[in-house]
């Protein structure tokens, strides 16, 4: 059996925000050993190219509520996160988990309309019968939909109009799933098809920290001259003057099969602050010096040889 286990003011979705840059700092080399000296923000054109910036910082499109209330943990299983494998020991992931006990309420993250609510028997948003157990789907505004996967109940019926923060059902272990959470799912464009999701770190608005500040979040895109994305496994290391500095956070990239948009590597809840991402890719070392703001995204994209 496949394993899925550990598997702002509201508003609902409207017309998607555009990215707008706000600022971009100091420029390195590709490839370096250097510390650059401490950047100053500088305003860029706008919009922002992360081809040719070292970073760009947007608004993202942060819309969704998460699913899970604080009072529970809302927080993102970081050990098998969107697109990973969980170091090849499960099927490539196409959503996030929340780990929380039976009956915890599931609650909905935007407005919406429910597409689906029921047992998962005839597969039709998952790759085979009962895959995903008690499932419910709703579909927004702008052809996005939200799956809530493994439920151990459902409050809600197909047809039924709901409200960002409505109860729709509760976690559970239904489906293939070993252990109590919530799998929760962004798809944009046809609902039905399991391999149109996209990344809900990059949706959700992000969590607050312990001073009440929003984190950031980071997206990565690692490409060959040839604009084709390719493996790696970075380290993102906080810069910035402040008691968890040169803090280090591991990501990998997305796996290939999984690798279908802009970005193929993506990190939330990180603190705001000055951050060097590294990764070492036929033989040589590439960097970059990126800053992280507040509720915002940081884009970069990594060209290597």
């Amino acid at each position: 059996m496949f394993l899925l286990a550990s598997c702002a003011p509201a508003h609902g979705v409207g017309a998607l925000p555009q990215a707008t840059a706000v600022s971009v700092v100091y420029s390195t080399p590709t490839e370096s050993v250097v510390m650059p000296p401490s950047p100053t923000a500088a305003p860029t054109q706008i919009p922002c190219d992360p081809f040719a910036a070292d970073f760009c910082i947007t608004d993202g499109h942060f819309i969704l509520q998460r699913p899970i209330r604080s009072t529970a943990n809302d927080s993102v299983d970081k050990s098998y996160r969107y697109a990973s494998t969980a170091d090849g020991s499960r099927e490539p992931h196409h959503g996030v988990e929340f780990l929380n006990k039976f009956g915890t309420p599931v609650y909905a993250a935007a407005d919406g309309v429910v597409a689906f609510a029921g047992p998962d028997v005839e597969a039709i948003y998952s790759p085979r019968i009962n895959f995903y157990g008690n499932l419910i789907v709703i579909k927004h505004d702008n052809d996005l939909f939200t799956l809530y996967a493994h439920l151990s109940a459902i409050d809600v019926q197909q047809g039924d109009g709901v409200t960002v923060g409505e109860k729709i059902g509760e976690v559970g272990q239904s489906g293939a799933a070993t252990g109590s959470h919530l799998h929760f799912e962004v798809r944009r464009g046809n609902g039905q098809d399991y391999f149109s999701t996209q990344n809900p770190e990059l949706w959700l608005v992000p969590e607050m920290d312990n001073n009440n500040k929003q984190y950031g979040v980071v997206t990565i895109s690692v490409m060959d001259e040839g604009s084709r994305l390719q493996d790696a496994e970075l380290t993102l290391e906080r810069l910035s003057f402040a008691r968890d500095k040169g803090k280090i956070y591991y990501l990998n990239t997305y796996v290939s099969e999984m690798a279908m948009g802009e970005e193929n590597a993506a990190m939330s809840d990180l603190p705001a602050g000055r951050y060097r991402i590294a990764l070492k890719l036929n033989g040589h070392l590439y960097e970059r010096w990126v800053e992280v703001q507040s509720g915002q995204l940081t884009q970069v994209v990594i060209v290597v040889k």
